[in-house]
């Protein structure tokens, strides 16, 4: 057996490298210094053949950073959310960054918890969706000097940066779709009312139902949250109705679902009993019995991007502006929407 390696001086004269170099290879940044793939095996076989693994909490104190990021989401669960944690993942992984990802459960009181563990862990920053009904939690955190990153929503009365879809636009497109194939009678289910995604989903199909000159039934807009179990309870009061809607707009992946259980339930087809249209596009939304009609937000830009401003504000401050942005969404249309006489 080889005698352990203690540091990264010794592991670079075993090798005949640099500890730069060496050090480089280690966590995980042989492509930004464009040090050779022969080189960075060479380095990492010895690693290994000598036991050496980085000291990264010493390393840590040195630099006064853990290399850690927290990533809040309000449910692991969902898909839409996976995606991106799985991308903020990846560019973590690039620049030598762990994550510690946690599920809030879209319940504020577990939020605020879950951001002083993360701030007792001394994480570098954070990125969270947060469930928006309460800002005060997250800027004490930036208070503390902890960058924090908001994304998929916004906390309105803060100045805590965000990247999230432009969600007013995405449900105005997906409306007005419905419309043109004929519907006057379209239901919309949301998710928790109150948070921004929330607000400008449900104000986008408000708008477009006004635009075209068809009255606004609030007895039509009805959900308590983004999932499956609520697609499924308020599609069944819809249902109930004496004069059923002909079309439903889901808020979320999840709640699309929920209707689609309970359209089966009770034998009926989509589009030809109903239609609808999605929030979030799926890998299965174009392999359903019935390809669905889903307005696409860019999750992994998403992500990228939040990663890559959230690391500006770990450089240079927690205080560092950095810009808000609202990426534009895409319509995909499928099968799900049945052409119907006005």
């Amino acid at each position: 057996m080889e005698k352990k390696v203690n540091n990264i001086k010794e592991l670079a004269e075993k090798l005949g490298l640099s500890p730069t170099t060496v050090s480089r290879v280690l966590n995980g940044k042989s492509k930004n210094f464009r040090i050779s793939q022969e080189t960075s095996r060479k380095v990492l076989d010895a690693a290994r053949k000598y036991h050496y693994s980085p000291n990264r909490i010493a390393r840590g104190l040195k630099l006064e950073k853990t290399e850690t990021i927290g990533l809040i989401i309000p449910d692991i669960a969902n898909p839409y959310f996976g995606s991106i944690a799985k991308t903020i993942e990846m560019e973590a992984h690039k620049k030598g960054y762990s994550i510690i990802l946690c599920d809030s459960l879209d319940d504020e009181v577990t939020e605020a918890e879950l951001l002083q563990l993360l701030a007792g862990r001394k994480v570098d920053g954070i990125i969270i969706a947060p469930t928006g009904k309460s800002s005060r939690h997250v800027t004490e955190v930036q208070n503390q000097g902890i960058p924090v990153m908001v994304i998929d929503r916004y906390l309105v009365g803060t100045e805590l940066p965000f990247i999230t879809t432009d969600n007013y636009i995405g449900a105005l497109l997906a409306t007005e779709h419905v419309i043109e194939m004929g519907h006057r009678n379209i239901a919309c289910i949301q998710g928790i009312n109150g948070i921004s995604a929330n607000t400008d989903r449900v104000k986008g199909y408000h708008d477009a139902l006004q635009k075209h000159g068809i009255r606004v039934n609030e007895l039509l807009i009805l959900g308590t949250d983004f999932g499956e179990e609520n697609g499924y309870i308020q599609t069944r009061k819809l249902l109930e109705l004496p004069s059923r809607p002909t079309a439903i707009f889901a808020l979320s992946n999840l709640i699309s679902l929920g209707i689609l259980r309970a359209l089966k339930e009770a034998g009926l087809t989509v589009p030809d009993d109903i239609s609808i249209v999605s929030f979030d596009e799926q890998p299965y939304s174009a392999f359903l019995a019935c390809p669905m009609t889903t307005v696409e937000q860019p999750r992994e830009e998403i992500g990228r991007l939040a990663f890559d401003f959230l690391l500006i504000m770990i450089d240079e401050g927690a205080s560092k502006k950095v810009d808000n942005l609202m990426l534009q969404p895409r319509l995909i249309f499928r099968e799900s929407v049945k052409k119907i006489s006005i």
